[in-house]
Parts: C-alpha cells; sequence; structure tokens
C-alpha cells in the first residue's frame, strides 16, 4: 500500500475516532452536572489529593484559561477548594471537598456503565491488543503534534 494510501486510512481514522469521541470533549455535562473534562480534573486530584493548578494544563492538554474555566464551577459548587502553596503564593492548589468526593463518586457510577459497554463491545481476547494500538497511536499523534510545534516556532523564528 503506498503512503498517501497509508496517509488517507489514518486521516479516515481521526475522522471517525473524533466523532466518536465527541461525547469526551464536549462542554456539556454528562453526569450529575459534570463534564468529562471536569470529571477528569476530580479523579486527578483524588489519585494525589491535591494538585497545583498549574499541573492540570498539562492533564487536561489546554491553554491556562480554559483550566480556570473549567475548575471556577468545581469551586463554585463547593466540590474544589483553592489554596495557596506554602513555597510560593503565586502557585495555587486545588484540594477536593468531601461534596467533591461524594460527586466524583457518583460520576464514577455512571461512567463504569459507559466504560462496560465499550468493552463488551471489544472481543475479549482483542482486548489488550486493542488498547495497546489505540496507546502507540495516541504517542504517534503526540509525537507528531509537538514535531510540528517545533517545525511551526523554527519557522517563526527564521522569518523575525
Amino acid at each position: 500500500m503506498s503512503r498517501l494510501a497509508n496517509q488517507k486510512k489514518v486521516l479516515q481514522m481521526l475522522i471517525h475516532l473524533s466523532q466518536e469521541t465527541r461525547c469526551c470533549s464536549q462542554d456539556e455535562a454528562f453526569c450529575a452536572g459534570i463534564t468529562f473534562h471536569q470529571f477528569i480534573i476530580l479523579d486527578a486530584i483524588v489519585k494525589r489529593r491535591e494538585i497545583y493548578l498549574s499541573d492540570l494544563h498539562e492533564i487536561l492538554s489546554v491553554e491556562k484559561s480554559t483550566t480556570t474555566r473549567l475548575v471556577n464551577p468545581l469551586i463554585k459548587k463547593g466540590f474544589l477548594r483553592r489554596r495557596k502553596a506554602e513555597h510560593d503564593s503565586r502557585a495555587i492548589k486545588l484540594i477536593l471537598t468531601d461534596e467533591g468526593v461524594a460527586i466524583h463518586k457518583k460520576v464514577w457510577s455512571c461512567l463504569t456503565g459507559f466504560l462496560q459497554r465499550i468493552v463488551k463491545n471489544i472481543p475479549e481476547a482483542q482486548l489488550n491488543e486493542v488498547l495497546g494500538s489505540v496507546k502507540i497511536f495516541s504517542s504517534a499523534i503526540r509525537g507528531a503534534i509537538g514535531e510540528s510545534r517545533c517545525a511551526i516556532n523554527s519557522r517563526m523564528r527564521i522569518k523575525r
């Protein structure tokens, strides 16, 4: 198969993945008034007990302003508390409240059913292969994005 044909197949796969995973990237609540990105925030804090706001930019792969836009409703609803870091008064730590722990459990219950239905639709004998392949594909996308940014940045430096 030619390179161009492979590239076209990859493009089609990206289009289909984008369409199929739209539920995970929209700003609409999918359970208990929480969006998928907000659940990622809650889940990251559950795993670490607390997290710096600046660490969320990388976890979410979004800009600082988007992170703030996602975090603020969680604070207003009483699911998170902000606390200044001891080492730097400009750094903000996010801590889960008891209400935040409860909502994380509730949303996790919603997600569990969805995830079970996904797994059910993958032949059991191929599950590890599928997960491994998706991980490789995801890594390839991240690498290509990184290379593209480097190329764009070097072109911008040359033009200046």
